[in-house]
């Protein structure tokens, strides 16, 4: 495995940060998790444009731009050679002094790791997931708009551990409203009536990038999409609910806060999304390598 590290190309072994970064000491920092599917990296530029937009928000400069970011990420796939991959991007703050004032940090650090991820064992995929909802609520837009992509995930990790307790695989975190924002990894969608419906950024869902890749396939197969406010009841009364995200891409899922979802099982539309989502990112763009 090589490693992109501030210039550098480095086993992991030696990949390593400094104890003073601030990314490390207080979460300053954005990051974008990709996947490579048969030497391709889908939606690169979507990721990457994310990422700019997050740093943006900080008042993070980026010691690339954003073509230069993209052949990185690139090479970075080159040079590990895989076929099925993860990335993840990550830039920091940098190394700086204890204390959070930013411009302690002459410059940023950059971080390109690819290799595996698995967010949930494979046979779920066919059997579903149990989410409960979480007491941690969405951050509110009054304190941090919950669009930027932090390396700050304690809440996300707060709703997990509530999920883990409670014998479930995911949490929904509401938002400050009581309305359904997102889960700790994902982004949710029910179908009813035959509509797919997933909350709006407004109330606290990251626009995740699989998130409008299934809103773009179910389009196409005439579904129609709609981005309204949900809650619990839009999900435990659901024809079908699954969760999206890069690293979990489709996972059906078949009880919320102990209510069996229609029939228990994965819906036709799930399965159908999944099915053309697949087929998809296998075919989109051509092969890095």
């Amino acid at each position: 495995m090589q490693i992109y590290l501030d210039g550098a190309w480095l086993a992991r072994e030696e990949a390593k940060v400094s104890v003073f970064d601030h990314g490390l000491l207080y979460g300053d920092g954005v990051f974008e998790g990709i996947r490579v599917y048969d030497r391709r990296i889908f939606r690169l530029e979507a990721h990457v444009e994310r990422l700019y937009d997050s740093a943006l928000a900080l008042a993070l400069e980026i010691p690339h731009d954003r073509a230069g970011m993209c052949e990185l990420v690139r090479e970075a796939v080159r040079r590990n050679r895989r076929e099925n991959a993860y990335i993840r991007l990550v830039v920091t703050r940098g190394a700086g002094e204890l204390g959070i004032d930013p411009s302690s940090c002459p410059r940023p650090c950059v971080i390109v790791i690819v290799d595996q991820v698995r967010v949930y064992p494979a046979g779920l995929y066919a059997s579903g997931i149990k989410v409960v909802t979480s007491a941690t609520r969405q951050v509110s837009h009054e304190s941090v708009d919950p669009r930027i992509k932090s390396l700050n995930y304690l809440k996300n990790i707060l709703a997990k551990i509530d999920a883990q307790r409670a014998g479930a695989q995911e949490a929904i975190l509401l938002n400050q409203a009581g309305f359904i924002a997102e889960c700790t990894a994902d982004n949710l969608f029910v179908v009813r009536g035959g509509r797919l419906l997933t909350p709006a950024v407004q109330d606290g869902a990251l626009g995740g990038i699989t998130r409008a890749t299934v809103m773009q396939l179910a389009g196409e197969i005439g579904m129609a999409v709609e981005e309204p406010r949900l809650t619990r009841f839009d999900v435990y009364t659901a024809g079908e609910c699954f969760v999206t995200g890069t690293g979990a891409e489709l996972m059906p899922v078949v009880e919320a806060d102990g209510r069996r979802i229609a029939d228990g099982k994965p819906g036709p539309t799930t399965r159908r999304l999944t099915e053309v989502f697949h087929a998809l990112v296998r075919t989109e763009g051509e092969p890095v390598f």
